[in-house]
């Protein structure tokens, strides 16, 4: 495949649904000039309940539709897909992929006090005890990792309130266990799941350090951009919205999370042409 090793290409960013817009958020902050071509395969949300052989699948046809556009760099801002199978995969592309596992490892590592961590993540995610290995390696063996099936559909509904009371309840239930095993920090290894940090303050208080695995991630791309001499200068780039479902969806509740109006600027594109 042809390689695209130019500053003035964009950076592709791709999530099951609406989580990945965390990530994006804070690469416009770190990386204002940059282009950006966001999609969520919001056809196929959520990620998390899928088997490995089906989500390299997704993956590939995911990647392969940014790659259209020629962009530099991908960030994969689906948890799922970084625990599940980033670390098989990225040697088969010729520009950077970047994860949200190693970076929030490293963060949380860096924020405990105590070295106890929680881990909330899809069921895919904590399966593959991608996030608890790190952080087994990093020294930080004292780590409960929860699955938290029923937060992605929660928040692809819009339903992220405090007040709202089915998310609080799942949210008590998943907080529950990291609470009991004493953890100080709590790593979001779902970019989905920062959307609910106002739910969690109300039932954990700011004691709780949140590792916002996304936010994390966006710092370790602007790091593989400037090895590689890729960082775009200039004004303030573009960033172009594609998902697999429903348009009027994605306009509302994303411009909600991105804090902009997106009506008539998301586009409809299908990864399954492409995988």
């Amino acid at each position: 495949m042809m390689e695209y090793k130019t500053a003035e290409a964009p950076i592709g960013v791709f999530d099951s649904g609406l989580g990945g817009l965390t990530a994006l958020r804070q690469l416009q902050r770190e990386l204002p000039a940059e282009d950006y071509i966001y999609f969520g395969d919001t056809a196929r949300v959520p990620y998390g309940c899928r088997d490995k052989e089906t989500l390299a699948g997704y993956a590939a046809g995911d990647i392969a539709l940014l790659r259209s556009f020629g962009v530099k760099a991908i960030l994969v801002a689906c948890g799922t897909i970084s625990s599940v199978l980033l670390e098989e995969i990225k040697g088969q592309y010729d520009i950077p992929l970047v994860g949200v596992v190693e970076s929030a490892a490293q963060a949380a590592a860096r924020a405990t006090e105590n070295g106890k961590i929680g881990i909330w993540g899809t069921a895919a995610s904590i399966r593959s005890g991608s996030y608890a290995r790190r952080l087994k390696e990093l020294g930080y063996g004292e780590s409960v990792a929860i699955a938290c099936p029923r937060l992605v559909p929660l928040i692809e509904a819009g339903k992220t309130s405090p007040e709202d009371p089915e998310a609080r309840a799942a949210v008590q239930e998943y907080l529950e266990p990291v609470l009991a095993g004493g953890a100080d920090t709590l790593i979001l290894g779902c970019t989905h799941y920062p959307l609910l940090e106002s739910v969690i303050r109300a039932e954990a208080g700011a004691a709780l350090k949140l590792i916002d695995s996304g936010r994390e991630s966006g710092a370790t791309l602007k790091q593989a951009l400037a090895r590689q001499a890729l960082l775009r200068r200039g004004e303030r780039g573009k960033t172009r919205y594609l998902v697999s479902g429903r348009t009027a969806d994605f306009e509302r509740l994303g411009g909600r999370f991105m804090n902009c109006d997106l009506s008539g600027k998301v586009e409809q594109a299908d990864a399954k042409c492409y995988g």
